[in-house]
């Protein structure tokens, strides 16, 4: 079934919810977790967008109900943040977020998710990067004016303070570069990174450090939401790949009775 602009756009917001209980400097700044901040911009951005949706919350600590199956197939785009427990994810978890992703499921993997059990497979390297935690200003640019996720978004967009990432980030060549950031000490760091995997999109967005107020920005919600809508998929139901043997001239047995075949 192919995905109607008009069908709520399901997101699923995944927040590893860890800091949140033992840090009181991220406490402080996210009171009810850095997902609740988190889906609480993508529903009011996509309200004002006037794009219908319906955004629930996963966390690790019910991660086998919050992610089941039947979740995940009912989920249209997903956003992951981790941090300090990427390996109390369960392996089998992981599987069935990999397979959706492959079946059509967009995916936005937020910032140290870059180191998170889903990203790795699907990256299929070590997604190892530079980094320093000293609260520098993030100047994000924008590379691509023309891709759908950079609509509305200031160029650069200026974060006061954040994590420092750079390069080299070994990741796979990227299929698109939306947007690449640059930092007080000089470096560089590709930010907003587009992949396909199978029938999925995925965007990958590094600002969004625990100890920063990054996710009340109006801009940086603006991005994920833009990535939301470009991220569903093209098709609410994937189709079961068929697999049959072929005979020689089998598509010239339905010539004489004029019926086309349909795959």
């Amino acid at each position: 079934m192919t995905a109607s602009k008009d069908a709520p756009l399901r997101i699923t917001v995944y927040g590893e919810n860890r800091h949140e209980k033992v840090d009181p400097r991220v406490q402080e700044i996210y009171p009810e977790g850095m997902h609740t901040t988190i889906a609480q911009g993508l529903t009011r951005v996509l309200a004002e967008d006037g794009v219908a949706a319906e955004v629930r919350i996963a966390l690790l600590d019910d991660i086998e109900e919050s992610l089941s199956e039947e979740v995940l197939a009912e989920t249209d785009v997903l956003t992951w943040w981790g941090h300090m427990a990427h390996e109390d994810v369960p392996d089998a978890v992981v599987e069935r977020v990999v397979r959706r992703v492959h079946e059509g499921m967009g995916l936005l993997p937020l910032h140290s998710a870059h180191y998170s059990k889903v990203f790795k497979t699907l990256m299929g390297t070590t997604c190892n990067l530079l980094w320093r935690n000293e609260g520098e200003e993030e100047r994000v640019w924008t590379v691509n004016g023309s891709h759908p996720i950079a609509r509305g978004v200031p160029h650069p967009l200026i974060v006061p303070a954040q994590e420092m990432y750079g390069e080299m980030f070994d990741i796979p060549a990227p299929d698109e570069l939306v947007f690449v950031s640059s930092f007080t000490g000089g470096e560089v760091f590709r930010s907003g990174c587009v992949f396909r995997r199978g029938k999925g999109k995925v965007f990958y967005f590094s600002p969004g450090d625990q100890e920063y107020p990054v996710y009340h920005q109006a801009e940086i919600q603006r991005v994920l939401a833009n990535a939301a809508v470009w991220a569903r998929p093209e098709e609410r139901e994937a189709a079961p790949i068929k697999i049959a043997n072929a005979p020689r001239d089998w598509f010239r047995g339905d010539e004489a009775d004029g019926v086309t075949r349909v795959i």
